[in-house]
């Protein structure tokens, strides 16, 4: 069990010091105690160490120097750079601020990691560098206590200060970053895997902007192949004349219900069902003028439905893509290889890629038809955006399922020659699973987008009711919708992408636990005070020295974390990051709103103080939740 919980810890060093403190324990029930210690122990995510305490004010310099010292005075030739001192934050609070293991230096000084923790403790306290209060020396630690009132002026007034540019960072300043997201067929409505990959894209393509970087959010639109056919197929067999308006439908939900007889009657008749199909594809590929017209009649309702959908999540896209515009280019681009020897024809005309010496086996390019496959348009649709918006990394969020396909997307794109091949990255995420299994469009169980929405927003609005908040909200459906919109987008984004998920939507739109409807409720009830606050006219000055060790500076520590936490979910192009850091937030602010009078109180500075740390809470908050796509809401 020790094991694996190590293997679950943020980084290497803290995972030794877990085993450390483990090995350290003669006993069973000693060891189990400090298991269970670590696990109630809330750790910054991966990669936050260094950036909380650069912004703490605990820089590796200060290390540097005494070991450098140390060095100096043991005679050791050996160089030590400045890099190389490891800063972190210990498990637990009560064992300091920030701590530097020694384990790195034990070959350079040729002492044993606890010997070196005890002198440098020793020199840090002799020199006591400005905003330290203590250095120990714990096993093969040294750990550092800080003045929290210097640095909690210092955090404060930065947040303050930064006002909505505080979390915006400059590490992918001057980069280019094309990210496609969405990519819908035009034979059905959006559903909840639709809905998972817009909120990843979307709330990446935020993480990245807030980043510095600039950033082009793009749509392809699969409106042709053989799937596109299959409803248009149907719809000419059984179709009748009717259109949406006719039978009150919304338009995409009317193509989609043929799909869904498409697979019905290809149950019933088989090989007649195909046939029909493989023919609307010939005939659309030949130009023929009556297909043609049906395609682009059942394209725009499709469309049309859909954008009503974007237009309600909030999804927007600078600029769209339409296979139907880019398979002629991959095409050309596949005869051109073969023309050059790089691909080979077939005696069934079909032509091919040998990818086998990197393990991708033979590929097929064009049918023996000379019809287009996925992989064809793709390529002609990838050398297409490069044209258009050269970029320094084109990000495809797509399922994965599609692993393979990307790998040999790629890999045909770096034989081919283009360079820029090296920057494309499969950003893949998990299947979203009904309750009784995967979704299957042609067996209509899908969960569907817009009847999620709608059930999710009149859960919304019972939720409300029942905590009898109907007067305080207002406009109820504005609410709705805006808890609506933050219960599905947190529950798809809390988790990893590459972990697959059941969706519960009774679970999601709770006002408790590990919810986006909670994150909301915390920042809703922070802005109710600080009206009341407002309202009061009681007003004090600001005095970080009343801020005490506990809950309320590790709030403050907390909110410091909060660049390093956006620059590490843009390194991992993961917004479960930042999700997680939120939830974190608001938890250990709720524990200390319940435990701390914060307007009732007659230190009118004390009041102010704290008012202060919440309105710092709410305005991170604000910015997070803004990256994930959630509306941060001042009445709930």
């Amino acid at each position: 069990c020790a094991e694996l919980w190590a293997s679950h810890l943020a980084n290497e060093v803290q995972a030794a010091r877990f085993r450390s403190e483990i090995l350290s324990r003669k006993t069973v029930a000693e060891r189990l105690d400090i298991w269970l210690d670590w696990q109630n122990v809330d750790l910054p995510p991966k990669g936050e160490w260094r950036g909380l305490a650069a912004q703490i004010g605990v820089r590796s310099e200060a290390l540097y120097r005494e070991l450098s010292a140390l060095r100096a005075a043991g005679g050791v030739e050996a160089e030590l750079r400045l890099h190389e001192v490891l800063v972190e934050i210990p498990p637990k609070p009560e064992l300091g601020d920030v701590a530097a293991p020694m384990y790195p230096y034990a070959k350079l000084f040729r002492k044993a990691p606890q010997a070196i923790a005890e002198e440098v403790a020793q020199a840090v306290n002799a020199h006591r560098p400005e905003g330290i209060e203590a250095a120990t020396a714990a096993g093969a630690y040294v750990n550092i206590r800080v003045d929290c009132s210097v640095f909690s002026e210092r955090i404060i007034r930065t947040i303050e200060e930064s006002g909505a540019d505080f979390g915006r960072t400059s590490s992918n300043h001057g980069k280019r970053f094309m990210i496609e997201f969405s990519c819908p067929n035009t034979n059905k409505p959006l559903h909840l895997g639709h809905l998972r990959n817009n909120a990843i894209g979307n709330s990446v393509a935020r993480i990245l902007e807030a980043t510095g970087a600039d950033v082009l959010k793009v749509n392809l639109i699969n409106d042709r192949g053989i799937h596109i056919c299959k409803s248009m197929a149907a719809y000419r067999r059984f179709g009748d004349a009717t259109v949406p308006e006719s039978v009150g439908k919304k338009s995409d939900h009317f193509v989609g219900d043929y799909y869904v007889k498409y697979g019905e009657w290809e149950k019933q008749e088989g090989s007649a069902a195909g046939a029909a199909a493989r023919e609307l594809l010939l005939l659309w590929e030949a130009g023929d003028e009556e297909t043609v017209r049906l395609w682009k009649r059942m394209n725009r309702w499709t469309i049309e439905g859909i954008e009503q959908t974007y237009r309600r999540t909030g999804i927007r896209f600078d600029r769209v893509y339409y296979e139907s515009e880019t398979y002629t280019l991959g095409r050309e681009t596949i005869e051109a290889g073969v023309a050059s020897g790089l691909f080979y024809r077939k005696e069934d005309g079909s032509v091919w890629a040998d990818l086998s010496d990197v393990g991708l086996d033979e590929k097929v390019l064009l049918r023996s038809d000379g019809t287009s496959m996925y992989i064809t348009q793709d390529i002609g649709t990838a050398i297409q955006r490069h044209e258009d918006w050269p970029f320094d990394r084109l990000i495809y969020v797509v399922g994965m399922e599609q692993e393979y396909h990307f790998a040999v997307l790629f890999e045909l794109l770096k034989r081919l020659g283009y360079r820029w091949a090296e920057n494309l990255y499969h950003l893949s995420y998990g299947m979203v699973n009904l309750t009784d299994g995967k979704m299957k469009s042609r067996e209509g169980t899908v969960v569907d987008a817009d009847d999620l929405l709608d059930r999710l927003e009149e859960l919304a609005r019972g939720e409300i009711h029942a905590k009898e908040r109907d007067a305080e909200v207002g406009d109820m459906d504005r609410t709705a919708k805006a808890v609506a919109l933050g219960a599905i987008h947190y529950y798809l984004l809390q988790i990893a992408p590459k972990r697959e998920m059941v969706f519960d939507p009774v679970e999601s739109i709770s006002f408790n636990g590990n919810t986006g409807p909670y994150l909301q409720y915390t920042g809703a009830r922070i802005s109710s005070m600080l009206r009341k606050y407002r309202e009061s006219g009681k007003h004090g000055r600001f005095d970080a020295s009343l801020i005490e060790r506990g809950e309320e500076w590790e709030i403050v520590k907390s909110l410091a974390m909060f660049p390093a936490v956006v620059d590490q979910a843009a390194v991992e192009l993961n917004p479960s990051v930042l999700a997680g850091y939120l939830y974190s937030l608001a938890k250990l602010y709720s524990r200390y709103y319940h435990d701390n009078p914060i307007l009732h109180n007659d230190d009118v500075n004390l009041v102010e103080t704290r008012v202060t740390v919440s309105r710092a809470v709410a305005g991170v908050l604000r910015r997070g939740l803004e990256l994930i796509g959630i509306d941060f809401l001042e009445t709930m």
